[in-house]
């Protein structure tokens, strides 16, 4: 170990703040089930449209069905859920998510105690075709209204020469269905929407992704000031609540003491000497695979998954023709464009569909989607790549192994391992771990530590 620098290492300080926030999402829904108080609630996708409900009032709680579905495979809760969920007749290879928010509703339980939080509706972006099913079945077993936004086709990609009049139509499609949803939401609850809410939710919205992503650019820094495995307790702040002040403050809190860290080289990892991006969800009852890669000297810079959930990245080609990301950046005069009702519907689909990577390759395997991974490796100076076969996300499922082509054409050598990003049922660790354990091999790295 004589020959491996060992770098400072600190709690960070806004770890609790992250924590916090987090928690007061699923506070307020134990208090909306118990009837300790009655939230407005709105579930559906978290990588949707979760500010618009926000115009309806302060009370405003957004249920986010992925994050739901993570947490309680977090806790050891998924096979409780989803066997709920299978006892219905739903397969097991249908998104581990979906079943262990299926079988919570199935089974009346709230993973963080009490009976099931039952949402007044349902409203989802449908960008994938198990989210714009899921939410039919819990709408019609709960007796709830159910509003889909249909994201179409939404590719905006460099060199693809869309015409003027296919990028207008997609622009203006979003932007009616968003108008009629508003509509939609005052007549099933009875309440005049605001539109003030609504500009400050989209310029929250708006400002939080654009500063999360400059949070992962400042993981380019050798050593990194984060870790994969901390990554995952500030992301869920965009996730979940994107569109709050909060997290608009939070993000802006993090960027700072990000850059506090390489200023003083404190590092997310004691030990860094190989850096990998991740490719996928990661299964959530198993991160410690991440504590455990790290006495090899590994740290995990990141994945397009954290990266880019919920959008604030551009996708660009540079002038020699390679292809990059870089953090979105909000337009200066957006504050402007928010004033009216139909200024900030067209202020959030424009951020969409310009910097909504997750959502415009999501379930397509085209060349961008393989080039984004390929880019994470390249400018956040990795040395190879780990990619979660997993069985539990068809839509980031599809395409993998040509991502994981490219990156080895590129040079980054990859590790792959199976698993369910909520069914444990589905992870054999044993066998991932020995999977870890040849690829380190491989790349000739020993343990530095017990």
């Amino acid at each position: 170990m004589a020959d491996v620098k060992k770098y400072s290492t600190k709690p960070f300080d806004c770890w609790g703040k992250a924590k916090e926030l987090r928690m007061d999402i699923y506070q307020k829904l134990a208090q909306k089930a118990s009837g300790e108080k009655d939230w407005l609630v709105a579930s559906g996708g978290t990588e949707g449209l979760i500010g618009l409900p926000a115009g309806l009032g302060e009370d405003y709680v957004f249920f986010g069905g992925e994050p739901y579905g993570a947490s309680t495979g977090a806790m050891g809760k998924s096979e409780e859920m989803m066997g709920h969920c299978e006892v219905k007749g739903y397969a097991r290879d249908l998104c581990g998510y979906c079943r262990n928010y299926l079988g919570s509703i199935f089974g009346d339980q709230f993973s963080f105690g009490g009976k099931y939080p039952h949402p007044d509706f349902y409203f989802q972006l449908h960008f994938c075709d198990t989210h714009g099913k899921w939410y039919q079945p819990a709408a019609k077993y709960t007796d709830k209204p159910y509003f889909v936004i249909d994201m179409g086709a939404p590719y905006r990609w460099p060199k693809w020469n869309e015409s003027e009049k296919r990028r207008k139509n997609k622009f203006n499609y979003l932007v009616t269905q968003m108008h009629d949803s508003i509509e939609w939401m005052e007549n099933i609850t009875g309440r005049t929407y605001d539109d003030e809410r609504l500009a400050d939710a989209v310029y929250n919205e708006i400002m939080s992704t654009s500063k999360w992503a400059k949070c992962c650019e400042l993981n380019k820094n050798v050593p990194a000031p984060m870790d994969e495995k901390s990554m995952y307790a500030f992301y869920i702040v965009h996730v979940l609540r994107r569109h709050t002040k909060e997290a608009v403050e939070f993000f802006d809190m993090l960027y700072d003491e990000l850059q506090d860290r390489i200023a003083k080289d404190i590092a997310g990892v004691e030990y860094e000497r190989f850096r990998m991006v991740h490719n996928s969800q990661p299964p959530w009852y198993a991160l410690h695979m991440f504590r455990y890669m790290e006495k090899f000297g590994v740290v995990c810079v990141g994945s397009q998954y954290d990266f880019m959930l919920s959008g604030g990245w551009d996708y660009y080609y540079d002038e020699n023709g390679i292809f990059h990301i870089r953090a979105g950046e909000p337009p200066a005069d957006l504050k402007d464009r928010i004033k009216t009702r139909d200024g900030a519907l067209k202020a959030m689909t424009s951020w969409i569909l310009d910097y909504g990577l997750t959502i415009r390759s999501f379930r397509f395997p085209m060349i961008e989607r393989r080039n984004i991974d390929v880019a994470i490796a390249r400018d956040w100076n990795c040395q190879g790549a780990m990619m979660h076969l997993n069985r539990g996300c068809e839509g980031w499922a599809v395409g993998q192994l040509e991502a994981r082509r490219a990156l080895v054409e590129a040079g980054f050598p990859v590790l792959t391992y199976e698993g369910n990003v909520a069914d444990p049922r589905e992870f054999d660790e044993s066998r991932t771990f020995a999977h870890i354990n040849a690829f380190m091999e491989s790349q000739r790295l020993k343990k530095l530590a017990n």
